[in-house]
């Protein structure tokens, strides 16, 4: 154990989804692993066993990311803890549409999304920034409860792009400017006063 706490957050594999760039939030139709997302676990699960050290496995509870996280503990020998804030966005009547089509439907809410955290996908339940709020609250139970170890954070783009975020001190637009891949590993490590510092951004060797 070092006095830096480590959480690698890895991204769930594909579901049928993913290759279509559709919205699936937390309100969706909470798709599994297809046959290339279960490959892409365990590719995963394997390289973060090479890696060692890990002490827990932390999973948002919607299918397709306790499905990854499954697979990962699986290797490690340990079980899978469900966080329900970990979930994924909720994107409303966004959900099933590509960007293009969004844009295309809802282009003013669209917009308003896009330049503030204060806006809501069309319908949905939740602002950006309430999502920052509930990710952070699970993050800083994760360094309270495991301070100085190492964490596997299994979750979505926007969860994982978040904490990614607040590491870097970047502003709210910045969640869109950075690719977080399906089945990717993103390292932040927090030293004893708080301070972030992002490790590795969006790794997908290991599915070479």
């Amino acid at each position: 154990m070092s006095d830096v706490t480590t959480l690698v957050l890895l991204r769930h594999g594909e579901t049928l989804l993913t290759p279509q760039r559709r919205l699936s939030g937390s309100r969706g139709s909470n798709p599994g692993l297809s046959p290339v997302g279960h490959r892409q676990a365990e590719a995963a699960a394997d390289a973060l066993t090479r890696r060692g050290g890990i002490e827990a496995v932390v999973s948002s509870p919607m299918r397709r990311c306790q499905e990854t996280a499954h697979a990962v503990a699986a290797h490690l020998g340990l079980i899978v803890q469900a966080e329900n804030d970990l979930r994924e966005a909720d994107f409303g009547a966004w959900e099933g549409l590509t960007f293009p089509e969004v844009r295309e439907r809802y282009p003013d809410d669209l917009s308003a999304w896009l330049a503030s955290p204060e806006s809501a996908p069309s319908g949905a339940s939740e602002t950006m920034q309430q999502v920052v709020h509930r990710v952070a609250a699970v993050r800083d139970g994760l360094l309270a409860r495991y301070g100085g170890a190492t964490v596997v954070v299994v979750s979505h783009v926007v969860p994982v792009r978040t904490l990614i975020r607040l590491a870097l001190q970047a502003p709210p637009r910045t969640l869109f400017r950075m690719e977080v891949s399906a089945a990717s590993l993103s390292t932040v490590t927090y030293d004893p006063d708080g301070t972030a510092t992002v490790q590795a951004l969006n790794d997908v060797h290991h599915m070479n």
